[in-house]
């Protein structure tokens, strides 16, 4: 919309530069290009404010495909004013010379033209294809439908319209329609879901069996290691068993054979111990009994008064020390009654 003010009687347009605007004064065109700016009185002014830049047109409308089932069709129409002077001649693009607001509704009737002429080429080709078909190729089909009917339209050129491009966003069935062909997609996806699964386990079990497997062989490896470990063992213990006894052997035969050297020793010792002892011995028992037989023999020549000096000799060196002597009358008494006996006999 164009920008307006007031001054004294007098209207200033600002126009944008996407904006072709027309000025008519009296019936002769005064002003006329985009991006216009210029003063001009109302009383006098006719204006007109056509769009040249490029609009974007949603459209959706439903249709019937060959095995008559509905559809839904989302498109948009990209288009612009190629002719402004010729579109401004055929539509009512005037403005109000106070606000600038447009008097009619140019754009609605042009977005009308293009939805219907699309719809139309639109229902052209699905009436010709199936639901399926039309789910599968339909929006290339339309599209390109769409835009070669809207560029052969005599009437867009006629009205100054030029479509840039046709874009198909969707083609959509019912809801149950819908969700009817997508039951066996989804049941082949389940399918493949659960066939992926199953061969998953498979794969799965396949690989726990051979690792079972693995893990059995390895058991029996070790078992067999086990016993010919056990079996070495063995065969060394017995080795050993054998050399400890053989070692054994021989420790027995040097002990014993030291323990009968040592024994003859110890009796070749105590023969000759024994014998010098018996020699010892006889010889002191002879050099006793010669002793003796000198003694007797001395004992034999001397007189009795003698005999009894030198037992009273031997009989005072063997008696204790007496220091004093007590004798009572009883005991005087005796020994003068034994001396009287002795005397007398």
């Amino acid at each position: 919309m164009a920008d307006i003010t007031r001054r004294l009687g007098w209207r200033h347009l600002r126009g944008a530069p996407t904006a072709h605007i027309h000025h008519h004064r009296s019936g002769r065109l005064v002003h006329d290009g985009p991006g216009l700016s210029f003063w001009y009185r109302s009383l006098t002014a006719a204006l007109s404010e056509v769009p040249v830049d490029d609009r974007e047109l949603a459209m959706t409308f439903h249709a019937r495909t060959s095995d008559f089932q509905d559809v839904a069709v989302q498109a948009t129409v990209t288009y612009r004013i190629a002719d402004p002077a010729l579109a401004a001649a055929r539509l009512d693009f005037s403005i109000d010379p106070d606000t600038g607001a447009w008097r009619g509704a140019p754009l609605e009737q042009l977005g009308t033209l293009l939805t219907e002429t699309a719809q139309q080429h639109a229902l052209d080709v699905l009436a010709r294809t199936s639901l399926s078909s039309a789910l599968v190729d339909g929006v290339t089909a339309v599209r390109e439908r769409v835009a070669a009917g809207l560029a052969a339209e005599p009437r867009l050129p006629a009205t100054g319209i030029e479509t840039v491009a046709v874009r198909v966003v969707a083609l959509r069935p019912e809801p149950e329609v819908e969700r009817a062909l997508r039951t066996p997609a989804r049941e082949q996806i389940q399918q493949d879901a659960d066939r992926a699964t199953y061969e998953r386990r498979a794969v799965a079990v396949e690989r726990e069996r051979a690792i079972a497997e693995n893990e059995l062989d390895s058991r029996i490896e070790l078992a067999r290691r086990e016993e010919q470990l056990v079996d070495q063992r063995g065969t060394n213990a017995r080795r050993e068993a054998e050399e400890q006894a053989a070692a054994d052997a021989v420790r027995a035969q040097a002990e014993a054979a030291r323990t009968v050297k040592l024994a003859e020793a110890e009796a070749a010792r105590s023969v000759r111990l024994a014998r010098a002892e018996a020699e010892g011995a006889r010889e002191v028992g002879s050099a006793r009994a010669e002793a003796q037989a000198a003694w007797l023999r001395v004992h034999a020549e001397v007189d009795v008064a003698t005999l009894h000096a030198l037992t009273g000799t031997r009989l005072a060196e063997n008696l204790p020390q007496i220091d004093s002597v007590t004798i009572s009358p009883d005991v005087l008494t005796g020994l003068l009654a034994r001396l009287g006996h002795g005397e007398r006999a």
